[in-house]
């Protein structure tokens, strides 16, 4: 009888320091939460928040002592990195953010659907050459979304919040994803007709032997995807590098080497011409994926299908059969 007691006596202790705990949190902390979790530095986050430093530093701390444990390890090198019980509170934290994106979506009524932020993430070339005019008339339609383009030559992570959606070169192997094939896409060999005019005749492959060439640094490249020139042309030997598909396209462009590039690209050039095109070409795949959280709101629904729709309608384009970029009526 007297155990019995005791366990109930503990029982009703716990509840009331959870009731307790949840009084002190301030549900805004978990704001500054999430952004110090996918950031890893305070810095960081207080620019994404519009804050200064030591206001994410104390909400941090006040969410600490709201709950009665430590929720990241502070390092000089590595920045804030998440304890067991950070990591346990991220997932539900996120759950709390998606719950509140779709929860205001459904009750403010179909004006604010068609409103807020969007954060797209892609290859630089494409973002750059492609997706970047093609969100500028989909902002025309929907003037109350407004849109963050990332168009950068490495992988960027939804895990950590970068973007809403991510145009890739590869499929997630794994993750809490909605995916999709976006399109194929054709590369080329190309070449400035004032080069080809200044060296020997190019009419097979073999000629290609002794020509200057301008590809990735292979060390470098984030994807194998990249590696055209050494899966093509083995014996080729790049006098020119860059981690960039755009320096190298300014480079061919200035006509002191040949370059293999996406047709969308080149098709920005008139200067640029293709080099065996019956010989030399590579078909490869873009990817679009985002959370499956996040493709349930309204706002990226409209953005998923719009990209989807001018993608389709610029397939010979994108597969170097037509030179002239479309948009959606």
């Amino acid at each position: 009888m007297q155990t019995s007691n005791k366990n109930a006596d503990k029982s009703r202790s716990n509840m009331q320091k959870n009731i307790t705990s949840l009084g002190a949190l301030n549900w805004d902390d978990l704001k500054f939460f999430l952004e110090v979790a996918r950031t890893r530095k305070a810095s960081n986050a207080a620019k994404r928040l519009g804050v200064d430093y030591t206001t994410v530093s104390r909400r941090i701390t006040s969410l600490e002592a709201a709950l009665g444990t430590l929720l990241f390890e502070k390092s000089r090198t590595s920045g804030f990195i998440l304890t067991a019980e950070g990591q346990r509170l991220l997932g539900y934290a996120e759950a709390i953010e998606s719950t509140l994106h779709m929860a205001c979506e459904q009750v403010s009524g179909s004006g604010v659907a068609l409103s807020g932020h969007i954060r797209m993430g892609c290859t630089e070339g494409f973002g750059s050459f492609f997706i970047t005019p093609q969100l500028s008339h989909f902002i025309d339609r929907y003037p109350a979304i407004s849109i963050d383009i990332l168009p950068l030559p490495h992988f960027i992570s939804l895990s950590k919040r970068e973007a809403d959606i991510v145009i890739a070169l590869e499929r997630p192997e794994h993750g809490p994803y909605v995916c999709c094939k976006l399109c194929d896409y054709r590369l080329q060999l190309y070449a400035t007709q004032d080069y080809l005019d200044r060296h020997p005749p190019i009419r097979h492959s073999r000629d290609l032997a002794g020509h200057r060439f301008i590809s990735y640094v292979d060390d470098l490249a984030f994807s194998a995807e990249l590696l055209y020139l050494a899966n093509l042309l083995p014996k080729a030997s790049a006098n020119l590098r860059s981690t960039s598909v755009i320096a190298q396209y300014v480079a061919a462009r200035q006509g002191r080497g040949m370059a293999i590039l996406p047709c969308f690209l080149a098709a920005q050039a008139n200067e640029l011409v293709p080099v065996l095109a019956g010989e030399i070409s590579v078909t490869r795949q873009f990817w679009m994926y985002c959370r499956e959280d996040l493709r349930k709101l309204k706002r990226i629904n409209l953005l998923w299908d719009y990209i989807r729709e001018v993608t389709e309608l610029n397939g010979p384009f994108l597969l170097g059969e037509n030179p002239t970029l479309r948009f959606a009526d």
